[in-house]
This record gives structure tokens, sequence and C-alpha cells, in this order.
């Protein structure tokens, strides 16, 4: 028996940065998935292997459990059905399986992914043989959420072939999980961030768990449902940036500024509120979703210019707006600025043509563009029972 998770990435929509202070900020689902395959090898067979495959980046990991057992075997047992968070000293000894490895140099921030690999299987199964097989349709640290969709459909993975949640193994397709299996997903995929990040937000998994759209503001985080067909052009920098101190930045302007960035705050807070409410507003015909699309673009462009007075955008953030306004579109930057990643609205009435027009135009700049839907569906799992 194989099971197959797939969990989608996400994006920013409106309020990043400003939700450090206070604001409200409202992220989303894209459909854009990660998938973990993993199966048990039959009892014919005498393979004694625990094995991750990371197959786009062609690198495989592997253990014998007897040495994951000899390692970790001071550690009490965990009961699968009740997450538990990876304690100093279990993360001392997974580094230590982890540095067996060899990871290379140039791929060393892979470790984080490892080690969460290592405390969930071993949480939620114990020591016993297993290939388990990573691929993405999302690329690395852009801040499009690959490492909560590598954590979400890995432990959905794991608990499909646990007896922590009861599935259809005979359905055939993509397999929706009850809200109480969705909770226990999201709360060891929560365990897995923390390993990799070590004080994420708890919005990244919560997004790609359950998809569609969440609203969020000081720590309460409120699921939306979207009546908007959205569609972005995601565009990839590729500039790598360094989050803490564009977040700190943003703090030590607003020492220096104090009312100006209370106010820039508060329109941010104004300007996601109202992002919730177009997208959760009936209205299906092509006049009243053309309405909408042109209001969340004139938000998403307000957003925008406010994320440049708090100093978070980049050349490489202003050449896409650039490039997108010659053709009348609108463009913000999604996450935490200085390169990253970049959202253009693309109107539902806009032509293929133009679209391939500006991604070409784009591409030119050695930028990587990617289409993805907005607000779709969270975590799904399948079977194939031949494996």
């Amino acid at each position: 028996m194989e099971a197959r998770a797939r969990a989608p990435g996400k994006i920013i929509l409106t309020g990043e940065h400003a939700v450090v202070h206070g604001s409200t900020a409202v992220a989303a689902s894209i459909d854009l998935y990660t998938y973990v395959s993993l199966s048990f090898p039959p009892d014919s067979d005498d393979g004694d292997k625990l094995t991750l495959q990371l197959k786009d980046m062609t690198l495989e990991f592997s253990w014998s459990v007897e040495r994951v057992k000899e390692v970790l075997s001071k550690l009490d047992r965990q009961i699968p059905s009740s997450p538990v968070t990876c304690s100093p000293d279990a993360f001392k000894l997974i580094a230590v399986l982890v540095e067996e490895q060899n990871i290379p140099e140039a791929k060393f921030s892979l470790a984080g992914g490892v080690s969460a690999f290592l405390w969930l299987y071993t949480s939620i199964h114990g020591y016993k043989p297993a290939k388990a097989v990573v691929t993405s349709e999302l690329p690395l640290g852009s801040g499009l959420g690959s490492s909560a969709a590598f954590c979400v459909s890995l432990s959905a993975a794991l608990l499909a072939l646990s007896d922590s949640v009861i599935l259809d193994f005979s359905h055939q397709g993509w397999l929706m999980f009850g809200d109480n299996e969705l909770e226990l997903v999201n709360k060891w995929a929560f365990e897995g961030e923390k390993i990799i990040h070590g004080k994420p937000s708890g919005i990244d998994n919560t997004v790609s768990t359950y998809g569609n759209m969440i609203k969020f503001r000081a720590g309460e985080l409120t699921r939306l449902k979207s009546n908007v067909p959205i569609k972005m052009l995601i565009t990839n920098t590729k500039v790598g940036r360094n989050t803490k101190a564009l977040v700190a930045g943003v703090s030590e302007r607003t020492v220096r500024h104090p009312n100006a960035m209370a106010a820039v705050f508060k329109a941010v807070d104004s300007i996601s509120d109202e992002v919730a409410t177009i997208i959760q507003s009936p209205g299906h015909d092509d006049g009243a979703v053309s309405e909408k699309e042109e209001k969340l673009g004139e938000l998403m462009q307000m957003n925008q210019g406010l994320l440049q007075c708090m100093g978070v955008s980049h050349v490489s953030i202003e050449t896409v707006l650039r490039t997108t306004l010659e053709y009348k579109l609108v463009t913000k930057l999604t996450g935490a600025g200085g390169g990253g990643c970049v959202l253009t609205l693309l109107p539902t009435l806009l032509s293929g043509t133009v679209v391939d027009k500006v991604i070409a135009e784009l591409e030119a700049y050695g930028f990587q563009c990617l289409i993805a839907g907005i607000g779709g569906k969270g975590l799904q799992v399948s079977f194939n029972s031949s494996s």
C-alpha cells in the first residue's frame, strides 16, 4: 500500500510586515503542490532501511532502522494522535543522524527538512522500514510556503497509513480528510515547521492544510471562503532575502517615525479587511467578477505603495512592477520583500497573448514565472494498493 499526499503552497495577499505590528493580513493557498509518497516494503523483502528521496534534487538520504533505533532509543515513544514538540535533547539526537548523511554544503539548508522528516516519521510510525519520495512544484526558499507544504503532505501521508485516522483505501483519485483528521495533520505539520524555522507563525501550515484563504491578526486565524476565481502570475525574482533583517528594518523605521508608520499600519489593516470582504461576497456573473477584480487590484496597488513606505521593496521587485505596469497590470510583492516573489493579478478577461508577452519579458530578466489559481483546495490524499 502506498499513500500519496499533496499540499499547496501559499501567498500573502495583503498585510505582510504590518501584521507584525497588529494589522490584519490575508493569506491564500495556490494550486502549486508538494507531493509526498510513502510506502512500506513488503514483508517478503528483507529491507531494513528508512529512506527519504528528494526526487527533484536527485538526493536520497537513508538510514538502517537499527541505527535510527540505536540513536533515538532513549526518547519516549510518541502517540500519533497526540502531536508533541521535538525537545532540545531529541533534536540533538536527530542531528546525529542528519550529520551522518554528509549533506553537501550547498544543500545544507535542507538539514531542517531532513530533521523534521525523522521526527515526524519516528513519532508516528516508530522504527520500521519505509520509503518517502518528495516532489514539488514550489520553488524552495522563495516565500511560497514550500517547507509548510512539505510538512503537511508528509504528516498526511504518515497519518494516512497509521491507525490514527480512518480513510477509504479503495477510493479512486484524490480524497479529502475530515475536519478532525485535518486538525491532527495541521498540528503535526506545525511541529515539523518548528524544527525547520524555530518559531513559525503557523500561518503557512494552516493555509496548506485547509486551503482557500485565511485572515489573521494578533495570533488569531479566521478561515475565509473565497467566492472569486482569482489567478495570479507569480514571479520569482530568485533574489534571496534576509527576512529577519527586513522585519527589523520596518521596526526601526517605526521607532524613528511612530506616527507616520502607525498610519501606514492602520491603512494596511483597512485594506486587508476590505480584501476579505470582497473575496467572500457572492456574485459569479462576468460583470460582478470584473468589478471585484478591479477593486482587488486597486487594494493590491495601495498595499504595494505602503510596503514601499516600509522600505521592503527591491530593484528586482521594481523591475517586475515596471514591466507589468506597461500592460496595465497590478503587481505587489508577497512575503518579506527584498526580492523573493511578486504577485501580478491576471483579470479573467485578459487575453492569453498579453500574459505570454509579460512572461517573456520577465523571463528575459532571468526571473521564473508561474501561473497559479488562488484560494483553492488544501490537503488531499490518494492510495495505490498495488504498491
